[in-house]
């Protein structure tokens, strides 16, 4: 059988490395089960070396040239040339025991897709407020089954079928996709995992490029408008390049 990890990229040549890297060694989950794996990568319109870096590590490379996180991950699924894509940040980097469970739930065909919680790489050097911040999504993530946008994964056929990330939202489209994965789940009699046990490490930059006044307006809007806030690209620049470093 064949993975894909589909990842969207913009301007992430300081981290990317590392992530492609992390998901090479995490893949012997994989290759020791016989399965093969590709990368994919989308250069979401970048201005650094993020397709040299990807070409280089030997990963495929497709472009989106609008700047949308759900329009990049979008083309790198719809270049998937895998049975099952796993969506994975730039800056984040699974570890073999999650690729491991992923493989396992792979196997089990109750399972239409899941998710995992996150892990912050700074560790207690990160601020309190996102440590704090951390802990409440893994919370919500186990009881909603939301899954976090840096780790999901699902068969490449329900992808399509589900016709990708909503190209409407400019952030927590991978919340709006975990619904539609799960309702289609619900037909089948299949269920929706997150794995609560094996987090995924992901860049704690934000902590760093953020102000509280920032946060709290976030969390405001969206809570005003009800996720609404999140079709706009301007209220959503903590997922954009202001936050690159």
């Amino acid at each position: 059988m064949l993975v894909t990890i589909a990842i969207p990229a913009f301007n992430e040549e300081k981290l990317l490395p590392s992530t492609l890297s992390a998901v090479k060694q995490a893949a012997a989950a994989f290759t020791q089960r016989g399965w093969e794996m590709e990368m994919v990568v989308c250069d979401n319109n970048s201005t650094d070396r993020t397709a040299e870096i990807a070409r280089d590590a030997g990963a495929r490379v497709v472009f989106e040239e609008h700047n949308q996180i759900s329009r990049a991950r979008n083309a790198a699924g719809k270049d998937a040339r895998g049975k099952w894509i796993i969506f994975i940040d730039g800056d984040s980097r699974p570890s073999q025991t999650l690729f491991e469970a992923t493989a396992e739930a792979m196997g089990d065909h109750r399972i239409v897709g899941g998710g995992a919680i996150v892990k912050f790489e700074g560790g207690n050097s990160t601020p309190v407020a996102f440590i704090a911040a951390e802990r409440i999504w893994n919370g919500v993530s186990r009881v909603m089954g939301w899954p976090a946008g840096s780790y999901i994964f699902c068969r490449t056929k329900d992808f399509h079928e589900l016709n990708g990330f909503s190209e409407e939202l400019y952030a927590s489209e991978e919340i709006e996709f975990g619904r539609r994965l799960k309702k289609l789940g619900k037909k089948r009699q299949q269920h929706f995992r997150i794995f609560a046990k094996t987090p995924l490490s992901t860049s704690d930059r934000k902590a760093y490029c953020t102000s509280y006044l920032e946060l709290l307006r976030l969390l405001f809007l969206n809570i005003v408008t009800v996720g609404r806030c999140c079709r706009k690209k301007e209220n959503c620049n903590l997922w954009y390049d202001s936050h690159r470093r």
